[in-house]
């Protein structure tokens, strides 16, 4: 059974930052896998929303433009964990984040986090992020 878990949410001042990071189990998080690991946040109410992804073979990055510069994903492949450090953190930040895996290309994989992430079919229960003024 795959299982992804969060942890690191919480709440920052403005300008702060955070590193959250998600565990996956019962996965196959390999390097020599197709595997598209990412993040998405879904505020209340509003439509979900990608952050970032990796493609974990070769570890290439991804980024929605709204969080480029400032937020930066990586990976422990040996600890099939993957993390979202989140820099000069902003009010409008705050919502849950959700980490998602599944076996997507390269392509699209990097096209995901334009998008709302239904590509992907298996997500974490999500963690929250609190930023304020």
């Amino acid at each position: 059974q795959v299982r992804l878990v969060e942890s690191g949410g919480g709440s920052v001042q403005a300008g702060g930052s955070l590193r959250l990071s998600c565990a996956a189990s019962g996965y196959t998080y390999s390097r020599y896998s197709s595997n598209c690991v990412g993040w998405f946040r879904q505020a209340p109410g509003k439509e979900r929303e990608g952050v970032a992804t990796i493609y974990t073979s070769g570890g290439s990055t991804y980024y929605a433009d709204s969080v480029k510069g400032r937020f930066t994903i990586s990976q422990e492949i040996t600890k099939t964990t993957m993390y979202l450090q989140m820099n000069s953190l902003k009010p409008e930040n705050t919502t849950m984040y959700y980490c998602a895996a599944d076996l997507l290309g390269p392509q699209t994989c990097g096209d995901t986090p334009k998008g709302n992430g239904a590509e992907f079919g298996y997500w974490g229960k999500g963690t929250q992020v609190t930023v304020s003024s």
